[in-house]
């Protein structure tokens, strides 16, 4: 028996591109929404086009389509907005990462919306949120990492700040879209109260993950800069470059693990220090024992490193590439590597589900489709037929 999904029932339209809005929407997807993606008929989402393409079609979008319906739409036309409002009529979320005012524009505002589908969520993701001086400016996730602080105190601090190497901030705030609506469907569901609109701001999304830095400048005036690899205040915990060339993060921060850590290196010495045995007496410490740890894993291969740390149990991780996943036994035991198949037959392996639920868990039905393949099923779904689904077609509303 197949087991039901979490999310088996809703029904979730997404206007979205790239990675915010279809990031979200994929989530839900993935733990059984009905997910309708609504995409222009000139190409659709961008996505399709970006990075490594296999035969003309983004691998990414193969992921970040997967177990959605695509219908195309052109809301230029008044049909084509007219069908979208009755896609909405009977949906539980809409999730758009349009720039602030475009649905507006088109009067699908949600004044419009709301009094449509009195209980309809609406998910709205976008650089600046819906209000404020600069809402109705464009903005992508690297902007919002900059202004929310993250790019600030990435990177060393001789050099200019770094990004990470994906798209961060859009998907730290397609996560909080995915929670918003999910307690606005506790709240219509359990609360008896209505639709609402989520509003995420991509600079607030990755403001909200940054962790002491508020009270500690508006307490001690103190600003966090960037320190390299190194936890500020918190040590030992950095990479560390072994013998062979490789690295490794060591986290041996926590009081016992130091000990243990230490003395697994054959410095008792330290493990016994009374000025040692808290983080603040580490880390006031920090640039020495740093000295010992990087000195100490630059005497041996990567594997040595690992096998003294697992014995020692110290927190630690060689840095992995995509290479060390497909063959590591502990992403392999927990599913993370799905199989699936392109478009022409060519098995790939895709990323597993996250998170992993016991009794009612996601999956992938299928990988990310062609452009506007489920027309007829959904819009014949909405009572329209297939003359008039040809002539939709013939005039470019579809």
């Amino acid at each position: 028996m197949i087991p039901s999904k979490p999310l088996d029932g809703l029904k979730v339209v997404e206007l979205g591109t790239l990675i915010a809005g279809p990031f979200a929407s994929r989530i839900c997807a993935e733990f059984g929404a009905e997910v309708v993606k609504v995409e222009s008929p000139d190409g659709g989402d961008p996505l399709r086009k970006w990075r490594k393409l296999y035969e003309g079609t983004s691998l990414w979008w193969f992921v970040q389509a997967r177990n959605k319906q695509s219908i195309t739409l052109n809301l230029k036309h008044e049909a084509g907005r007219e069908m979208l409002k009755k896609l909405l009529s009977e949906a539980d979320i809409l999730i758009e990462n349009f720039r602030p005012g475009v649905l507006e524009k088109l009067g699908l505002g949600w004044d419009v919306l709301h009094a449509l589908n009195p209980k309809l969520v609406m998910v709205r993701l976008s650089g600046f949120g819906q209000t404020g001086p600069m809402h109705d400016q464009p903005g992508f996730g690297a902007v919002g990492e900059s202004m929310g602080g993250l790019r600030y105190i990435t990177g060393f601090e001789d050099r200019p700040p770094v990004r990470t190497g994906i798209s961060i901030g859009d998907s730290i705030a397609a996560l909080w879209g995915v929670i918003g609506a999910l307690m606005a469907l506790r709240h219509r569901e359990v609360n008896g109260g209505q639709g609402q609109v989520v509003d995420v701001a991509l600079y607030e999304a990755i403001f909200a993950m940054m962790e002491s830095m508020v009270p500690e400048f508006d307490v001690f005036g103190f600003i966090r800069e960037r320190t390299g690899n190194i936890m500020p205040g918190i040590t030992p915990s950095s990479i560390h470059t072994c013998a062979d060339g490789k690295h490794i993060q060591i986290g041996a921060n926590g009081d016992a693990i130091f000990q243990r850590f230490m003395r697994a290196i054959g410095r008792d010495d330290l493990a016994d220090a009374p000025d040692l045995a808290d983080n603040a007496g580490r880390d006031a410490r920090r640039d020495e024992l740093y000295g010992v740890i990087d000195r100490w894993a630059a005497s041996l291969p990567l594997s040595e490193v690992e096998a003294t740390l697992v014995r020692a149990e110290v927190p630690a991780s060689r840095i992995y590439s995509a290479e060390d996943m497909f063959k590591d036994p502990q992403f392999l035991a927990r599913e993370m590597f799905l199989s699936a198949r392109l478009p022409d037959g060519k098995p790939f392996k895709m990323p597993g589900i996250v998170p992993k639920l016991s009794d009612t868990p996601g999956a992938v039905e299928w990988t990310g489709p062609a452009l506007g393949e489920h027309n007829a099923q959904v819009l014949g779904g909405l009572g329209y037929s297939t003359e008039q689904i040809a002539a939709l077609k013939a005039a470019g509303t579809i």
